[in-house]
């Protein structure tokens, strides 16, 4: 065993992480028009210089914005490609925890036109991190987050495209896939080495529960994940060389809540044969997530990064047993392609989840150590 020079590294992170109290005052403050919106970059300029810092401080050798110029980790993104539009039909979804349920409700899309990508969404976030990271955190690698073009679709469905726009959906996906090359494509040309394509779908689609959704808006539950790995692998098309991309899935991740529960065994076989990635961030915190049994599939060369340490709950886990889920997961797959994270980020919204920041850098520092200690 060894650790690895190339991303997924044995110690990675998802993506988001709490927001700082001063960005969160300076974000609400521009809401309300007492600051431009360039003192609210200045702001987040200065909270992604300090995560960028705390990254490398703990031993990440991935760095990321933290998400912190995001209200959200998928809808700031797809509100940017062109022919999507933001709707003021709110579309709801309903997270559940231990206390019950909450709901998250942002302003829903709608597909309103030939989609496209006329510039590089998020491209100059991604500039300001690697600029970050060459200075402070030297030898790490920039690593940039986007959702996954199913969700574009997921959450609305065939309802939310103008069929006088598409009346063909095999064209929504050509398309669709076309604009997603293009961003890919634009972010290799502005030094993207490390891309993570987000995709709650895969994970969701094991649950019966929203399967039965699927198939009650039309769609064929029993393959449609197969559609969603399609059109991932069609914006992966000409995938540069030089840049690594994972994805990672998870069941839901807002405010220490969740939203589907089920294996990954209904979707194991083509996600790992069929998508065209370098590596899956995996969530498997708890009994959700089923067991490892589904890692029998995954083919030598590609890596999984175990999410053992949950970003939904304040209490640290102990070594030992983190140490013994590896080694279950690793009687399915080499242990050699295994890597560790956290199952999720820790603040998908602005919301955040529900622990503190030395709670955060705590489950960090622990992923760090854990993978020292397995992998060398």
């Amino acid at each position: 065993m060894s650790a690895r020079t190339t991303p997924p590294f044995r110690a990675d992170h998802v993506g988001s992480l709490l927001r700082p109290r001063a960005l969160l005052e300076a974000r609400a403050a521009a809401a309300s028009g007492a600051i431009s919106a360039d003192d609210l970059r200045a702001a987040e300029d200065a909270a992604i210089r300090d995560a960028v810092a705390l990254q490398a401080d703990i031993g990440l050798r991935a760095v990321t914005d933290g998400e912190f110029r995001r209200a959200s980790w998928h809808m700031d993104f797809i509100y940017e490609i062109a022919g999507v539009e933001k709707v003021s039909q709110a579309m709801k979804s309903v997270f559940h925890n231990a206390d019950g349920d909450i709901e998250f409700t942002p302003a829903g899309v709608q597909v309103t036109g030939k989609l496209g990508m006329d510039h590089t969404i998020f491209g100059s976030a991604f500039e300001f991190l690697r600029d970050t990271a060459a200075q402070a955190a030297p030898g790490a690698t920039p690593k940039l987050t986007i959702p996954a073009p199913s969700l574009v679709n997921y959450r609305g469905g065939p309802a939310a495209i103008d069929h006088t726009v598409y009346s063909d959906m095999d064209e929504f996906w050509d398309d669709l896939g076309a604009a997603y090359a293009d961003e890919v494509a634009r972010l290799d040309a502005i030094g993207c080495t490390y891309l993570q394509i987000d995709d709650t779908s895969l994970a969701y689609l094991n649950d019966p529960d929203q399967r039965a959704e699927i198939t009650r808006r039309g769609e064929d539950a029993d393959h449609q994940h197969e559609i969603y790995i399609k059109s991932i692998n069609r914006a992966l098309r000409d995938k540069p060389a030089g840049m690594t991309v994972t994805t990672h899935m998870c069941r839901g991740n807002f405010r220490s809540s969740w939203v589907a529960q089920g294996g990954y065994e209904f979707v194991a076989d083509a996600l790992f044969n069929e998508l065209n990635v370098d590596g899956y961030f995996m969530e498997y915190d708890d009994e959700r997530s089923g067991g490892f049994e589904p890692l029998r599939f995954v083919p030598k060369g590609k890596f999984v990064v175990l999410g053992l340490v949950t970003s939904k709950k304040p209490q640290l886990e102990a070594k030992d047993d983190i140490k013994r889920r590896i080694d279950e997961a690793a009687k399915y797959v080499d242990i050699d392609q295994l890597c560790l994270s956290p199952q999720c980020g820790f603040s998908s919204t602005l919301d955040g989840n529900s622990l503190t920041l030395e709670q955060e850098i705590a489950k960090l520092r622990l992923v760090v150590e854990i993978a020292e200690e397995v992998w060398g």
